[in-house]
Order: structure tokens, then C-alpha cells, then sequence
């Protein structure tokens, strides 16, 4: 009973900051948990063409890497299988490979991708707060201020659409700003979900995203911001949230690194990302906190 009852305690700690009415009643409080915002848009950090160019040089580098295993997809887009063998071959020449072609290519972890490209890598971890559970930490490098450093992984919900079932004692749902839900949980129904509606949307040898989030080795190694935690007295934000619409013409061959779905295929509408952006400079070795609540004044 006792261990059971330790259990409880745990799981609440973590599932409170998604908990409306403990919200509601704690405002006071925990004012550092939160981010106020005069208006919903005014709610970013940076400009969107900042994360739209931090997201495709980081899935560039990441096909770049994977060049040899892109071959269903090069042979339907001869124009830009040009373009990626020129990328490719400036970057041979850059690290004095002597083979121009992808044959003899060295490749990389994800991990070492995303340090070789923006500078810094980070990794889940064992979190440096009592009863925290996981945590996301700078493993790698320095992130400036101002730095997209983490996405928010999961299944994109709109607001009449059926969540009921994916958001019992689930504490990864992330709400924007506009209502629109996101559902960052890697296992159980939430994960039947987003494979689901993930392999729906497959056309042909284009995945429209990326399922290997809700596994240990996520090939977009940015894609474990539903692991940042909440911020405390002790420990403050470092981190914001900042929601992003992904435009039309992002170049379909790097939607299968987008770590989010929508629920619904049938909706013309852009796929909601949320990123997490840096508000000071962090180092290596330092943990990534967050605020997990946003108040629109």
C-alpha cells in the first residue's frame, strides 16, 4: 500500500502542471512555472522563418547523412537528387574525403548531426530534479540564446476531435495557445495512434512524418521535448515553448523527419509544430526546463 501510494504521489507531481483546475488554484503561486503573453500573437520567441531555417538545415544535414538509403525517393525527384549530390559532394570535399560519390560516405549518428550542424547535441537522462523522471540535458557544445533546441513530438489534435481515451493519466498533452492539442506520449493508445494515422498518410516511398520518436533512437534527434520538465523555485526556465505552423512548400523529401501528425487527413490545413527555444545561453552538461503553462493576458 505504501509503495502504491508512492506511486500516486509521483505520477502527480509529474500529471498537476496538465491539470486545469490545480492550475487554476496555483496561478499565484507558480508564477515561475508560467509565461505570460500580452497577446496569442505575440506568443514567439523568435521569428517563424528562424525556426523554418533551423528545421530544414537540421533535416537537410540529417538526409545528407542518409543519403544511400534515399534512393526511392531521389529516383522520383531527378532535380533535387542534383541538388542533394552537390550538397553532398561540397561536404566531401569540405571533410578531404577524396570519393565523390555517396558510396564511400562516413555516416554519423543523429546525435553527432545535429552537434556537427547547429553546434550542440542533447540526449534524454535521468532528470536532476527528486521524482522527476526523465529529463532532456545539453550533452554536447553551447546553445545561444534565441536557438531552436528541442520539438514537441505527437499526434496534432484540433479541437472537437476525440481525445478522451489518449488523455486518461497521460501527462504529455500539450495544448496551444488556440486550443489545438498535441500528444506527446510515446506509448500505449497514443502511440497506436500516431502509428496509425502516420502510415495513413504515407504516399508511396514519402513518409509525411517520422514514427522513430517513439522509439530509444529517434532519427530526429530533436524530437524528445515531451521529456522537458517543468521549471521550479530551484531550477528556472531556460526553455519556451513556441508553436509553428509548417508551410506548404516544405520540401516533402525532409517531411519524414517532422515528428508530429495531423489526426485528421482530411483537413487542408498546416501541420501545427511546437519547438522549444533557448531564452539564455545554455552549456553543456545543463538540463533543459521549460514553463509548462501559457497565460494570454
Amino acid at each position: 500500500a505504501a509503495a502504491m501510494l508512492r506511486e500516486l504521489r509521483r505520477r502527480w507531481r509529474s500529471y498537476k502542471y496538465r491539470f486545469v483546475p490545480w492550475l487554476a488554484l496555483n496561478l499565484r503561486r507558480q508564477r515561475r512555472t508560467l509565461r505570460y503573453v500580452p497577446e496569442s500573437s505575440q506568443d514567439k520567441i523568435i521569428a517563424d522563418k528562424d525556426v523554418f531555417e533551423t528545421l530544414l538545415k537540421t533535416f537537410k544535414a540529417l538526409f545528407i547523412n542518409d543519403f544511400s538509403r534515399q534512393a526511392d525517393i531521389l529516383a522520383l525527384l531527378p532535380e533535387v537528387k542534383c541538388q542533394y549530390l552537390e550538397l553532398l559532394t561540397m561536404e566531401q570535399k569540405q571533410s578531404k574525403v577524396k570519393s565523390c560519390t555517396h558510396q564511400g560516405q562516413h555516416v554519423f549518428s543523429p546525435e553527432e548531426v545535429l552537434f556537427n550542424t547547429l553546434g550542440f547535441a542533447i540526449s534524454r537522462d535521468r532528470s536532476s530534479l527528486v521524482s522527476a523522471g526523465t529529463g532532456v540535458f545539453v550533452t554536447k557544445g553551447f546553445v545561444p540564446r534565441g536557438t531552436v533546441v528541442s520539438m514537441y513530438p505527437g499526434t496534432v489534435y484540433r479541437k472537437h476531435e476525440p481525445i478522451f481515451f489518449q488523455s486518461l493519466g497521460n501527462p504529455f498533452i500539450f495544448r496551444c495557445i488556440d486550443g489545438v492539442l498535441i500528444d506527446g506520449n510515446d506509448k500505449g493508445l497514443s502511440r497506436s495512434v500516431y502509428r496509425s494515422c502516420s502510415r495513413r498518410d504515407q504516399l508511396g516511398p514519402f513518409q509525411m512524418s517520422d514514427e522513430s520518436w517513439l522509439t530509444a533512437t529517434p532519427q530526429n534527434p530533436l524530437a524528445v521535448g515531451q521529456y522537458v520538465n517543468n521549471c521550479s523555485h530551484e531550477k528556472a526556465a531556460n526553455v519556451c515553448y513556441q508553436e509553428f505552423d509548417v508551410p506548404g512548400h516544405f520540401p516533402v523529401e525532409l517531411k519524414q523527419y517532422l515528428p508530429n501528425i495531423l489526426y485528421s487527413h482530411d483537413i487542408e490545413s498546416h501541420l501545427r509544430c511546437v519547438v522549444l527555444v533557448t531564452l539564455r545561453d545554455i552549456n553543456q552538461g545543463e538540463e533543459l526546463f521549460s514553463n509548462y503553462y501559457t497565460v494570454v493576458s
